[in-house]
């Protein structure tokens, strides 16, 4: 070293490797800035971080902190070394790497390697660049800038680090030198004595010492490496060294990551090279640990998420065989996880997830996993678009799993949307293209799905010559054949059913024979393929009546069972073969003991807890019609079953609209609830009867009221419980109402399984309430005893129209029930009588006011004889029923449409008086059911000052209808006639708008509308008022909870006619105001003559307010004010219009 420098200091700044040399005496100063670029990785082994060393002397160093390594160019430092020229005669710099960002074992690997002189670094006045010898190819460099000063000048003196003495520091630092030397060179025998020297520190670190956990990593990545390039044949050891590390290295450890990283590399490495699933999965719960670990920017990140790293784990992942199990759906979401937006293997770990989802479903029938699958199926096909080469089979999966749902809910959206996709992918899929086959197969099942709902030909024989197709693409040798042969064998015994050409069903059988040898004894599908053989063999049997096929096909259903798990979902459809099976057995041969086995098998699906709802209710019916047709004991059991099953899946439905849509797709079960309550009256059951008709035909108005039942008792019984139960019950409201108006089927789904989800929460409130002593049949089906008090006031006449037998049972308001039998008219009459009384309704509006209505006379005349004499002959001599007593009608079916309460005798006595009519004898009223009359009585109790809202509108809008230009004096003569002690309203003209009548009844306890009525027969929850913009709708009407409301005139046409679809639920606007909390309605059966309407109701409010000066405004008087105001007009207004009139409620 050149004298000039003695006893004086160069300091060292480093910004990038900041690094200032300071010597003393100098006063001038000189700052230097070291840049490291281009950090080569030692050894192929991912490194902690790195640090630079100064060699003072043989026994000292100066060795800045270790710092973890970036991806980034350059590695920016901020370190100050004051170092003495007269220790250090030349700078000697290394940069070397650490395994270790905690404790380290060792000095780590040398990277580069520099000597130069002092006079070297003091000619640059600016910053320099000085580059490291090339390590593999890699050119490492410092950029410095220096700076001589005096030591007084600045303080910061340099703190050496002792060289390692210690031997297995020693030990370490040759076993790295000589692993670093086996990668270069690839010399084996270097390898052997890095493994030797690391497995020396590893003997002499028990389990104790704080450096086992480097010792063992330094072997494990010793021996990795070998393996991997083959020179070590045995891995086994490997990840066991590199897990012992990981467990003496827990979260928050410094070299924790690290750890996760190593551990994960090792296990991909026996992956790749054995294929062992295990090892990819327990690697990729690595990565969802470890990626979150590591920041952005770091080099263990880069390394980490890169396609070495997670992106072989996804992929290998991706690659395992669908696991339905708890573990297999995690590893599936953990994939998802490592598969942020933007990631090119997300759409494939999308599909993979939604996959396994819907084998967990077919498994446990959950419909919220299948929906959770639709959703990530959804995003998938959303992540490619027109063009991706994935596109149809992403296409294909989300069609399948909308498939599976509606075979278990039967939404027909979910199966228009299916075929819609499987179009599009058959598309992409053209003669040649080697996915073809499965968009063929997948296209044809869909079909299939629509025929067997729409019983359009042209799908089931478009799905065959599908199949066909399909059929040659997958010759003898082909793995999925057997699919194919199944898929065309059901499409053939399905067109069967529809043709009854037996050449489709033969071959059908022949080709589930062969798809049925194609499968293994374990295969997955192999039950499916045996119960559809049987249904095929049982259809044979009724066509040819040889045993053997029936008893094969018994056998086939029974292997088939006994390969199932007992929750498998689709034992309920062997159960179904099953029971036909034994049916048709016993059709031909009358032996008891297959009918008690059909029963069986009816009751074992029907009840089956792990399939859709559809498919079991449809068992139900089948059992209902089998038990009647055999005269079976179930045949009352059958009934509850179905009307059970019936109740809880429209409770999975969010809108009143989509429970009605779901329970006429069960048009052909329309009359089971007459016909359930025929049964038990033949049973001589008449409680059961009057609950199941009960239960059968208010399935509608029951579970929209659910959320709406009064808590007064619970309340003062479990305050706690009672406030929970009615903010759930909003919050399930809230969710039905603003899931009715999503329209993007993705919201749909998220829609619903959040509804699904607040509903539970809701029936886990339900149970608890029900586990309270006096609570214990909260909101169950009514028994009779909660029935019986709809008679309080007077009796309830349920008249009852079925196939079986027409007759009426008289619930009174106390005693035993009565029974009246109408042997003189059948359902059929009814249904004439029907068709007759729209016929003379609609002659009679064009008659003249004065002329006889012949046609009606006759037709009322043969309602007293055959239907309501025989009920008031046991009201007058049985029940002692006094006259002008109250009574109500409850009718069912075809009595829906007769107008029961203008029943008449026309006749004159001996003396030459008048025999009574219905009205004469009693004052008549309607209920809906049983429950609504109930309901309506509850609410009373809470009543309220009254104030009362005339609403009118005779100017509807263009195209509503003709100008009623009697309303405007109705509502006047209305206003005349109400009590001044009222708050009265009117809203009429501009103001008569929809929101505008809303508002009104909502703030008013009693309602007068006068408008045009429109009932919807099709789609009867958009029945209206029309109002001078929108419309006024049922469905408007019942979305609002108005339970102070008393009572509503509807002056208006149409108002009580029920529905086409579902007669027996009464879904007409008198009901749906009803059950938004008026009491007490008066409503109309069809058309009315607003210039005649104003009679009654002038007469009707004369008599409700009398006398007006008392201002009593009581809607129990209903009933017998519209009875008086009848008989009072019948010289001012025709037959047809009096009779127009019915009163419903209390």
């Amino acid at each position: 070293m050149p004298g000039s420098w003695e006893g004086q200091y160069i300091r060292l700044e480093r910004g990038s490797l900041h690094v200032t040399f300071v010597f003393v005496p100098h006063p001038r100063a000189l700052s230097t800035v070291i840049r490291l670029n281009d950090l080569p990785l030692p050894s192929d082994r991912v490194p902690a971080g790195f640090y630079v060393s100064i060699n003072v002397d043989s026994r000292r160093r100066w060795k800045s902190p270790v710092r973890v390594v970036s991806s980034d160019e350059a590695e920016v430092l901020g370190d100050v070394v004051t170092l003495s020229l007269r220790d250090i005669p030349e700078l000697s710099v290394e940069i070397r790497v650490s395994y270790e960002l905690g404790r380290m074992l060792g000095s780590g690997e040398v990277v580069a390697k520099l000597e130069t002189s002092w006079d070297e670094l003091l000619n640059h006045d600016e910053p320099f660049e000085l580059s490291f010898p090339s390590v593999c190819g890699d050119h490492p460099s410092l950029t410095l800038k220096a700076v001589v000063v005096h030591l007084c000048d600045h303080q910061d003196g340099a703190l050496y680090d002792a060289r390692v003495d210690c031997e297995i520091a020693r030990d370490t630092d040759a076993g790295h030198a000589q692993f670093a030397e086996y990668t270069t060179s690839k010399n084996v025998s270097h390898l052997n004595a890095a493994v030797e020297r690391f497995q020396l520190v590893l003997d002499q670190c028990p389990v104790s010492h704080p450096d086992r956990a480097a010792a063992l990593t330094n072997l494990a990545w010793a021996r990795l490496i070998g393996y991997a390039r083959d020179d070590l044949q045995d891995i086994d050891p490997t990840p066991s060294l590199f897990r012992k590390a990981l467990e003496l290295r827990p979260q928050p450890h410094l070299d924790h990551p690290l750890s996760l990283y190593n551990l994960a590399e090792a296990l991909n490495w026996r992956h790749n090279k054995k294929s062992t699933a295990a090892d990819i999965r327990e690697s990729a719960q690595l990565y969802h640990e470890l990626l979150p670990l590591c920041p952005e920017g770091t080099c263990l990140r880069s390394i980490a998420a890169g396609a070495h790293g997670v992106d072989y784990v996804i992929n290998g992942c991706n690659n395992l065989p669908i696991d339905a199990s708890d573990e297999g759906i995690c590893l599936r979401r953990v994939v998802l996880e490592l598969c942020p937006l933007g990631h090119q293997l997300r759409p494939r770990a999308l599909v993979n997830l939604s996959g396994a989802l819907e084998s967990r479903f077919t498994q446990c029938g959950n419909i919220d996993v299948l929906d959770e699958g639709i959703q990530f199926g959804r995003e998938a096909v959303s992540l490619c678009p027109e063009g991706h080469s994935d596109r149809d089979h992403y296409l294909n999966n989300l069609a399948l799993s909308l498939i599976v749902r509606f075979d278990h809910q039967g939404k027909p959206n979910d199966l228009d949307e299916a075929i819609s996709l499987h179009e599009e992918a058959l598309r992409l899929c053209p003669v040649g293209h080697e996915s073809r086959d499965f968009a063929l197969d997948n296209l044809g099942t869909a079909l299939v799905a629509r025929f067997n709902k729409r019983d359009d030909i042209d799908d089931i024989t478009r799905a065959v010559s599908l199949y066909r197709e399909a059929l040659t693409l997958r010759p003898p040798e082909h793995p999925s054949r057997d699919a194919t042969l199944n898929n065309l064998a059901l499409a053939l015994k399905t067109r069967y059913g529809e043709l009854d050409v037996s050449e489709d069903l033969n071959e059908a059988i022949d080709l589930y024979c062969e798809s049925l040898q194609l499968k293994r004894l374990d295969h997955p599908a192999r039950h499916i393929t045996l119960y559809n053989l049987s249904a095929a063999l049982c259809s044979r049997f009724t066509q040819t009546e040889e045993n053997e096929d029936v008893e094969e096909a018994i056998q086939l259903c029974q292997e088939a069972l006994a390969s199932l798990p007992s929750l498998h979902p689709d034992r309920c459809r062997i159960h179904l073969w099953l029971q036909e099976a034994y049916l048709s057995r016993y059709r031909l041969q009358h032996n008891p003991v297959d009918l008690s086995l059909a029963v069986e098998n009816f009751r074992l699906g029907s009840r089956h807890p792990s399939y859709g709802f559809p498919e079991r209710i449809i068992q139900a019916y089948d059992w209902t019609v089998a038990a009647e047709q055999h005269s079976h004991g179930s045949a009352l059991e059958a009934y509850s079953t179905f009307f059970e099953l019936l109740d809880a899946h429209l409770a999975t439905r969010s809108s009143a609209t989509s429970r009605r849509e779901a329970a006429a797709a069960f048009h052909y079960a329309r009359s089971l609830p007459v016909d359930a309550a025929s049964c038990a009256i033949r049973c001589d059951n008449l409680r059961h009867a009057v609950e199941l008709a009960e239960q059968g035909r208010g399935q509608q108005w029951s579970l929209a009221s659910r959320l709406r039942t009064p808590v007064e008792d619970l309340e003062l019984a479990n305050p706690k419980l009672a406030h929970s139960y009615l903010e759930l019950s909003k919050r399930v409201s809230n969710a039905a109402q603003s899931s009715a108006t999503i329209t993007d089927r993705a919201a749909v789904d998220r829609a619903a399984t959040e509804y699904r989800r607040l509903t539970r929460q809701w029936e886990a409130a339900v149970a608890e309430i029900r586990n309270l002593r006096a609570f214990s049949r909260f909101l169950l089906p009514p028994s009779y005893e909660d029935l019986q008090a709809a008679a309080r006031h007077g009796p309830v006449i349920i008249l009852i129209a079925s196939q079986y037998s027409c007759s009426a049972i008289i619930v009174p308001t106390s005693g035993d029930l009565h029974h009246v039998p109408l042997p003189s008219i059948t359902l059929a009459d009814l249904k004439t009588l029907k068709d007759r009384f729209t016929r003379a309704i609609q002659h009679a509006s064009r008659m003249n006011p004065a002329e006889t209505r012949t046609d009606l006379i006759v037709l009322l005349r043969t309602v007293w004889d055959t239907i309501m004499l025989p009920i008031v002959n046991v009201l007058e001599h049985v029940l002692k029923i006094k006259h002008r007593s109250r009574i109500w009608l409850c009718p069912t079916a075809a009595f829906t449409s007769i107008p029961l309460h203008a029943a008449h005798p026309f006749q004159t006595k001996a003396d030459r008086s008048k025999e009574p009519c219905l009205e004469d004898l009693y004052i008549c009223s309607y209920t809906p059911t049983l429950s609504a009359l109930v309901r309506s009585r509850q609410l009373m109790k809470k009543r309220v000052p009254p104030s009362f809202v005339a609403i009118g509108q005779g100017q509807p809008g263009a195209g509503k209808g003709k100008a009623l230009l009697a309303v405007d004096s109705e509502l006047e003569l209305v206003h005349e006639l109400v009590p001044a002690t009222a708050n009265h309203t009117t809203i009429s003209g501009d103001a008569a708008t929809r929101a505008g009548a809303l508002q009104g009844l909502e703030e008013n306890t009693w309602v007068h509308l006068a408008c045009h009525g429109k009932q919807d027969p099709t789609q009867p929850y958009n029945s209206h008022f029309v109002m001078r913009d929108e419309h006024l709708t049922l469905l408007d009407i019942m979305e609002r909870d108005t339970p102070h409301a008393e009572f509503a005139f509807l002056s208006a046409c149409h108002t009580a006619v029920g529905d086409e679809k579902t007669p027996d639920e009464v879904i007409h606007l008198a009901a749906g105001l009803q059950f938004s909390g008026f009491k007490s309605v008066v409503g109309t059966l069809w058309g009315v003559d607003d210039a005649v309407a104003k009679h009654i109701v002038e007469a009707f409010y004369t008599y409700m307010f009398h006398p007006k000066e008392v201002g009593v405004m009581d809607p129990t008087k209903a009933a017998w004010a519209l009875n008086r105001a009848t008989h009072a007009v019948k010289t001012k207004v025709p037959l047809e219009q009096r009779m127009v009139f019915i009163h419903i409620g209390v």
